[in-house]
């Protein structure tokens, strides 16, 4: 007989209504995929938060292990590029949405969807950066690809308190760039400053309805906001800059112009972790490993318990979280 194990699963009840709760489970009841994993981490994203709480509706089948991000050891492996105990990661491609996900102490998983965790990083610190901080590099390279220098002019970051902004701004300023925060949280300035932020402005600058072309600010930025933020982002760009779009914490509208486009020449580069191809991703994790300071990210992180994740997930979803959570999901 199967040991049973736990998991958090998302399903609909009697009522048809959404209900997540901590379950146990075997491995006979996990997906039919050519990878066994003994998972050691998850971690708490943003849209962990709204699946968890069904603010949006992430789990798009049910029975659903919630969770996009995991890392463990494989136990038995169909596909020859993994072998039993080596250390692996997935960020994404539809865990949590189509495919079950980290929130399990075990999962089978579809091996394209596996990345080796990088020699320099353990199962842990993989998670502490997690799909918010692959999504941050992802972003960081597409500022990098456009062809800005720190000697072009500074880096905004909106939402910089969270996950993808906290690593961001650790990122770009080991880079060398000059990095401006933006927050609704002032009360954290230490913070950001300690992570290489040489600016804050409160996000009251940005959330209202602006103008549709204003005075030049910064030569690229990163925005994890949406709505109007991202419009007054947008009107504040130098010629020629680049805005990486990667979030939605403050709308998923955007009531802006196309003067910024066409008067400014400014690109408007989307940032997609989840279906991002193989390549991207290998990319990202490489960089990660070579221009994270482990320490920083070490400091920005903090671990709970998978019973945690339920009150986590209404805290991330109403900006009440810090830097980077791992899930331990071995801890109850």
């Amino acid at each position: 007989m199967s040991q049973k194990f736990n998991a958090i699963i998302a399903k609909k009840d009697s009522d048809g209504k959404f209900v997540a709760e901590l379950s146990q489970i075997t491995t006979t009841d996990l997906p039919d995929e050519d990878v066994l994993i003994d998972i050691d981490f998850s971690t708490l994203n943003y849209k962990d938060g709204l699946a968890v709480t069904n603010k949006l509706p992430i789990c798009q089948k049910f029975p659903m292990v919630c969770g996009i991000d995991l890392a463990g050891s494989v136990i038995e492996s169909e596909n020859e590029k993994f072998s039993p105990g080596q250390k692996v990661l997935v960020n994404g491609f539809g865990l949590s949405e189509r495919y079950w996900g980290g929130y399990s102490q075990k999962q089978s998983v579809n091996s394209s969807f596996l990345i080796p965790v990088p020699e320099n990083f353990s199962t842990r610190s993989a998670m502490a950066i997690g799909t918010a901080g692959y999504t941050a590099m992802l972003a960081v390279n597409a500022i990098r690809d456009h062809g800005v220098k720190p000697s072009d002019g500074d880096i905004l970051v909106t939402g910089s308190v969270g996950g993808v902004g906290s690593v961001a701004i650790t990122l770009l300023s080991n880079l060398g760039y000059s990095v401006i925060a933006s927050t609704g949280r002032i009360e954290q300035s230490d913070y950001l400053k300690d992570l290489g932020a040489k600016k804050i402005i409160d996000r009251t600058m940005l959330s209202a309805p602006g103008r549709p072309l204003d005075k030049e600010s910064w030569a690229a930025a990163i925005d994890n906001v949406g709505s109007s933020t991202l419009s007054n982002v947008l009107a504040k760009t130098n010629y020629s800059g680049i805005v990486a779009s990667c979030g939605l914490a403050g709308g998923s509208d955007l009531p802006g112009t196309v003067l910024p486009f066409i008067l400014r020449n400014v690109r408007l580069q989307g940032v997609d972790s989840v279906q991002a191809p193989l390549a991207l991703r290998e990319r990202a994790w490489k960089d990660l490993s070579e221009l994270l300071d482990l320490s920083i990210l070490e400091s920005m992180t903090s671990v709970a318990k998978l019973s945690d994740v339920f009150d986590l997930g209404k805290q991330i979803v109403s900006g009440k979280i810090k830097g980077r959570i791992v899930i331990d999901v071995n801890s109850i």
